[in-house]
């Protein structure tokens, strides 16, 4: 395997261009797809690349319950700076599936709670709740999809700012956005380095929705209104990785461009371009991530085979 099993960890970083230019270039669906399916498949690339390296430094430790063949030298040469990088590996693994079952814990119970708060309320897609603070979500699962919204967010809202609202809150729901959200929020934890790519993600699937409320009610102002008065007095959603009017991040920005036209709909950038060349980058170190750690499977399996004792 050499260094190439080393690849998957720091080939994310090829994908930080990409994150910037995406989000300003490109339509905020067509990014917000990309770069979830860069920052997945890069987080699993390294998550495994981790795992193969914790093979050879777990081999090593005494009273360890693989095979005695496994701490072999034959093996140990398959991952450079062995007795280094195998020990280090098994922490940093650890940490990662701790952090990820925390975020995904979390997550459910966050959801379950607020369904439970809803149980007596009548089965609609809307829940308007009479609470002083303001704050609005969308909540998805349970027996059905629905728009979480409180009174006092409603009273600094007017009449076409609510109807925008409700029209961002379901496009949220439409679209899975906290599917995205999760599974970006997931390869940040499996690999730092993917950071940048969460909170663009965060950015165009709010973009996303703003464009799809805006097509909804047909005045572009009307939610870059609602956006801004949301932003000023709501507290936000209940966890990252549930999606709301007033989630944190560059609302400016997002008010700036309802204010502009509607971004042109494209399924890939032009090549010859700044976002272009970034998106192909990062396909790139996608795939060289990928192949770099099938490879080092593949190999570590057959040597793992050929010193397992029969």
């Amino acid at each position: 395997m050499g260094v190439f099993v080393f690849l998957p960890l720091v080939l994310p970083l090829t994908a930080w261009p990409v994150a910037r230019l995406a989000e300003q270039h490109l339509h905020p669906r067509t990014a917000t797809r990309l770069l979830t399916a860069v920052a997945a498949v890069m987080a699993l690339c390294s998550t495994l690349c981790l795992a193969l390296v914790m093979v050879v430094g777990t081999a090593q430790l005494p009273g360890n319950p693989l095979p005695d063949g496994w701490s072999d030298p034959e093996v140990r040469a398959a991952v450079p700076y062995d007795e280094v990088v195998g020990k280090a590996a098994i922490p940093a693994l650890c940490a990662v599936v701790a952090a990820s079952a925390r975020a995904l814990w979390r997550h459910g119970r966050v959801r379950r709670r607020a369904h439970r708060a809803l149980a007596g309320l009548p089965g609609t897609g809307v829940a308007v709740l009479p609470d002083d603070v303001p704050y609005a979500y969308a909540l998805p699962g349970g027996r059905r999809d629905r728009v979480v919204v409180s009174t006092a967010l409603l009273d600094c809202l007017e009449p076409g700012e609510r109807r925008a609202l409700f029209a961002h809150e379901r496009a949220h729901l439409a679209a899975g956005h906290h599917r995205f959200l999760l599974a970006v929020r997931l390869a940040a934890l499996a690999n730092p380095f993917l950071r940048p790519l969460r909170t663009a993600v965060s950015f165009t699937a709010e973009r996303w929705a703003d464009e799809a409320a805006a097509r909804a009610v047909g005045d572009r102002r009307a939610v870059a209104t609602a956006i801004g008065k949301a932003a000023l007095v709501s507290r936000g959603t209940p966890v990252a990785t549930l999606a709301g009017l007033a989630a944190p991040g560059p609302v400016p920005r997002r008010v700036a461009a309802l204010l502009g036209p509607a971004p042109a709909v494209r399924t890939w950038p032009p090549a010859f371009t700044s976002v272009g060349l970034a998106a192909w980058a990062a396909a790139a170190g996608t795939a060289v991530s990928a192949m770099s750690s099938a490879n080092a499977a593949v190999t570590m399996f057959l040597i793992l085979r050929a010193a397992t004792p029969l």
